[in-house]
């Protein structure tokens, strides 16, 4: 592939060409290790590395255009784009080099704390089965039809965004849905794209690390519906405090789902047990093999989102009420010599993991105890560990807290950042045990015929993250091995 350098810029006035604009290039990157003669580079400036100290290496490498903010050094046969905005003007030229034309294929983003990778997922699940090829971008996988693409972030940067994009397109797909995360918005990685729709789930507690405040952190989730064409969609959570608060500056067509307030697509529950729910959906009742009120949440989000793409109601409620979710979030194993019952659910918000819990104590045989097996990621919002301690506490007989991705943090020190303040009524309720297969194994082993063993914050992950590395683990596999 090449496309001459005009023909891919923005047509406005946020940048400066210097050097030859009539050059060809033959491939775009961040990544100064992965240029090839012919490239553009873009030089990003980070919050740890600034790309522009990478621009001779990338020359050197062969890249004939540099996208900037600003040039140091001028060297001979180099063209520089000078512009104020790296990142948006590198999402219109990828657009246009992946030639991801808006108009042959519908793009749905969801965005919130929780609640994303289950509504993309039975959005994918959904269409493929009305009979679309269907792409899918979100933190448990990448998936082209049915072929899967290993996924290392919610969202890709925005070059690799828009190449996934387009080999999508090039197989075939006419619908992609895609989780969209707050770093995504913020950082311009989607940046380039047209949005058919944008559906909202909620918003709480997470990534203050990144975002500092929830102030910010709900700013970044409004850009994403600040930002939408008329032509668009916009689905949000009437439930949520911050539902309205989404769609106050868009131009998007505005519509709610909800279970509590009034709603283009208003839900009832009618029944809700560990075999899963039975809903009306404004004028239809319909079972789902979903389990938990946050389910029911995620199912009026795919419903409105379905019928706002024209599908038909009865073809889209037949499907739904047969599909499972993503993985690793409430799947649920049983030990049939035992009966005990192991949850492993990828909650690690407090809101997430209080709604896993609430789900669980309301379905759960009145006799049935709760053990819960519990950890904090290492290098995160660590204003979070005690607020989800006291939460696994409240809704639990028993809790171990043990180690979940510690990443370059003692786990012994994130487990005390979890345990305090707590009195000695709550850490009676406690144990701590840092190695996570032999947490799962005392809580399987604390449990009796008929208790659940709830397993959260990995879910669908198969490794733990230590030190840098990654090691196999899967909380799944764990407890498969211990059921036998």
């Amino acid at each position: 592939m090449s496309m001459k350098l005009f023909d891919i810029l923005p047509e406005n006035d946020s940048w400066k060409v210097q050097g030859n604009g009539d050059i060809s290039i033959s491939g775009l990157t961040l990544d100064s290790r992965t240029v090839v003669p012919g490239y553009l580079y873009a030089a990003l400036k980070g919050s740890l590395v600034d790309g522009h100290d990478y621009i001779d290496g990338a020359i050197d490498k062969g890249a004939t255009v540099v996208l900037c903010e600003h040039i140091s050094l001028i060297k001979e046969g180099v063209t520089y784009i000078v512009t104020s905005d790296v990142r948006i003007v590198l999402g219109h030229i990828a657009n246009v080099f992946y030639d991801n034309d808006a108009n042959d294929y519908t793009l749905i983003g969801v965005t919130g704390t929780n609640g994303k990778s289950t509504v993309a997922t039975l959005l994918f699940q959904l269409f493929s089965k009305l009979g679309y090829t269907c792409g899918l971008i979100s933190t448990v996988a990448n998936r082209i039809g049915q072929e899967i693409v290993p996924a290392t972030h919610t969202t890709p940067d925005v070059v690799q965004l828009h190449k996934l994009i387009s080999q999508m397109r090039s197989r075939g797909c006419s619908h992609i849905f895609m989780e969209v995360s707050s770093h995504a918005v913020d950082q311009q990685r989607i940046s380039g794209l047209d949005f058919t729709g944008a559906i909202f789930t909620n918003i709480t507690q997470d990534h203050l690390d990144y975002h500092k405040t929830m102030k910010a952190y709900i700013s970044a989730k409004k850009q994403f519906f600040d930002d939408l064409p008329k032509s668009a969609f916009a689905l949000v959570n009437a439930d949520d405090a911050n539902g309205l608060v989404m769609v106050q500056n868009t131009k998007a067509n505005k519509c709610t789902y909800g279970l509590k307030t009034m709603a283009d697509f208003k839900t009832k529950i009618i029944e809700s047990t560990l075999n899963g729910l039975h809903l009306k959906i404004n004028d239809v009742e319909a079972y789902f093999r979903l389990i938990g009120a946050f389910n029911a949440y995620n199912l009026s989000a795919v419903y409105g989102a379905a019928m706002l793409l024209d599908a038909d109601k009865d073809e889209v409620l037949a499907i739904l009420s047969n599909l499972t979710g993503a993985d690793g979030r409430f799947e649920q194993m049983i030990d049939t010599k035992t009966n005990k019952a192991a949850i492993v659910d990828y909650a690690h918000t407090p809101d997430a993991l209080d709604n896993v819990l609430t789900t669980i104590a309301k379905i759960k045989s009145s006799q049935a105890k709760i053990i819960t097996v519990v950890g904090c990621g290492g290098n995160r919002d660590k204003t979070k560990r005690p607020i989800m301690a006291k939460i696994a506490i409240k809704h639990s007989d028993h809790v171990v807290f043990t180690s979940d991705n510690p990443r370059n943090e003692n786990p012994e020190s994130i487990i005390d950042d979890m345990m305090q303040d707590l009195d000695a009524s709550q850490m009676s309720k406690v144990l701590r045990i840092t190695d996570r297969t032999q947490a799962i194994k005392t809580a399987v082993m604390i449990a009796h015929a008929g208790d659940v063993i709830l397993i959260a914050g990995k879910g669908h992950e198969t490794y733990q993250e230590i030190n840098g590395e990654k090691f196999p683990f899967d909380d799944k596999e764990v407890v498969r091995e211990i059921f036998g």
